[in-house]
């Protein structure tokens, strides 16, 4: 029979995303995805209602492939199932955290290191979501000059923690409407996000820094097959339900400047999966919004005013055009080292940054016939 049989594990946020990227990215199914959790019951997933089974050994048999969507831990899917996945024959692509730092389990994103995937290749791992964003940007400029340091400072929506955590931030803002701000109760952030941020995701480390920092240094490192680039993150929690934003400064080894920069990541054979938002804007209300400056107005420190410019946005990640690309925008150089610029990264993370990913991991397999 043509066409190749699928399992999702998981049916939250992210296997919600992966079952609509399956279906609209047009897989040749074999028979409807068979999706798996806890429990039994029927769920809305990608618009559909979906029978969910209660996870099992023998629903694994027959699968080529099983995407595993739940969250790591002691008890994350892939640590409990995995291997019952693999031992039925089927390759396992894990969102989950749990083997993504495992030296023999590559960590791949397809527009950067897909080539450590062969026929062999039974368990690949998609690495963190603000990971993911990052080595897309940077991949390509990397490729050009090798990358000696970066610095990159996130701007992290409410869903990378999970539902609960976009419940939690809708429950706030709804409080906030109808004016109850006397009594906060947050449960699953240490403080109320809502009109706030919060500089702390995940648990603090011995080193100060928290897990999710850490996670953006060595999953960058695996990925790139690079342990010396230095990597140093910062990540905040922000009061935006979906998309992930980065603010990332990078030092090169080779010639880089602002300029090449922008050459490499608006052209898509160089820069795949990158969608270049950047330059003078063309909206003639931005002036009049922000009160153009005149062109004979006195400079500021020396410089002279310019047009507007355009610059993507987490709102803009929830476009149909936007929503499995990282957008790349703010290119500037840093004027305080050679070789180094400043750039501003977007995306979904519950796309791009997880369910995406995963899905274009397979899509690759079956292109080069390991899968089908």
């Amino acid at each position: 029979m043509a066409g190749i049989r699928a399992g999702l594990v998981g049916v939250g946020p992210v296997g919600d995303r992966i079952y609509s990227c399956v279906q609209e990215r047009n897989f040749d199914l074999a028979e409807p995805l068979r999706v798996m959790a806890t429990r039994e019951r029927r769920e809305i997933l990608g618009g559909h209602e979906v029978l969910v089974k209660e996870i099992a050994e023998e629903l694994f048999e027959g699968l080529d492939v099983v995407f595993f969507a739940g969250r790591e831990g002691a008890k994350g899917a892939s640590v409990q199932w995995g291997k019952v996945a693999n031992d039925a024959g089927a390759y396992v692509i894990d969102n989950g955290g749990d083997f993504r730092l495992h030296p023999d389990i590559p960590l791949v994103v397809p527009e950067v290191n897909m080539d450590l995937v062969n026929e062999d290749t039974k368990f690949i791992c998609s690495p963190n979501c603000s990971t993911i964003q990052m080595c897309v940007a940077l991949a390509p400029l990397h490729r050009a000059a090798r990358m000696n340091r970066v610095v990159v400072s996130t701007y992290q929506a409410a869903s990378g923690w999970g539902a609960r955590g976009q419940e939690e931030l809708d429950a706030q803002i709804k409080q906030l409407a109808c004016g109850c701000v006397e009594k906060w109760d947050p449960c699953v952030f240490c403080r109320p996000l809502a009109l706030d941020c919060i500089p702390h995701i995940d648990a603090f480390l011995d080193n100060l820094y928290t897990k999710e920092e850490m996670k953006m240094v060595y999953e960058t490192r695996k990925i790139f097959g690079d342990p010396d680039i230095a990597i140093t993150a910062t990540a905040v929690r922000v009061p935006v339900e979906i998309g992930h934003a980065e603010a990332i400064n990078v030092e090169f080894e080779g010639r880089m400047n602002a300029e090449q920069a922008t050459r490499i990541l608006s052209d898509p054979a160089q820069s795949p999966g990158v969608v270049l938002i950047d330059g003078p804007s063309t909206d003639p209300n931005y002036g009049t919004l922000r009160g153009r400056v005149d062109s004979d107005q006195e400079p500021w420190a020396g410089h002279r005013y310019v047009d507007e410019r355009i610059y993507p946005t987490q709102a803009d990640v929830l476009t149909e055009r936007y929503k499995d690309a990282t957008l790349v925008g703010r290119i500037r150089d840093d004027v305080t080292r050679p070789n180094t610029i400043n750039l501003w990264c977007v995306a979904d993370n519950l796309r791009k940054g997880a369910a995406t990913n995963v899905v274009q991991i397979a899509e690759e397999m079956i292109k080069r016939g390991i899968i089908g």
